[in-house]
């Protein structure tokens, strides 16, 4: 993608499917590997992951794809509670603002995230806040993540740590960010 290169924001659609899990593969294989042990990548962005539960789980979401020059380069979700399950941008596109863009697009309400040790820093840029950190297990094999919640905007009430528990240590699903 050029530096100009305009990047457009849509709904998740069907065939978004492949290109999306394979920005999610080079983002954790690309992006999180100086975070991680190739042990902890190859689970968290196994070969193994069914496409068809993938494809159920972007449609289940409210996802939204980052499009670039014809090409799927990000792509970003929320689910019923509130939480930001997946935001992941293709390496080739780093650092352009695309992962702020799809971060505004999930508007300015309450929401919260498990974020990898990669994306921490980029969620605290945005006013969230770590209120725990989890171990979830992955295919056998203990990754770190951070239980981040950003308060309402206007709401002073609004107190971090309210929000969800860490992630299931016996969830061996691929989410989260």
């Amino acid at each position: 993608m050029s530096e100009d290169a305009r990047v457009e924001l849509r709904a998740y659609l069907p065939e978004d499917a492949a290109a999306t899990l394979a920005v999610f593969r080079r983002a954790i294989r690309v992006t999180a590997a100086g975070d991680y042990t190739p042990a902890q990548i190859e689970a968290w962005a196994s070969d193994d992951i069914d496409g068809g539960d993938w494809a159920a789980r972007r449609l289940a979401s409210a996802t939204v794809v980052a499009v670039a020059e014809g090409r799927v380069v990000g792509f970003s979700d929320v689910d019923d509670s509130g939480c930001i399950d997946m935001l992941f941008v293709d390496p080739a596109v780093a650092r352009r603002g695309v992962a702020s863009r799809l971060l505004e697009s999930l508007g300015d309400g309450p929401r919260s995230v498990h974020a990898s040790r990669t994306a921490r820093p980029f969620f605290e840029r945005h006013g969230f806040v770590v209120v725990a950190e989890g171990r979830p297990i992955t295919r056998g094999v203990e990754l770190v993540n951070y239980v981040m919640e950003r308060p309402a905007v206007g709401n002073s009430g609004s107190v971090p740590g309210d929000g969800p528990s860490p992630a299931d240590p016996d969830d061996d699903s691929p989410h989260r960010t």
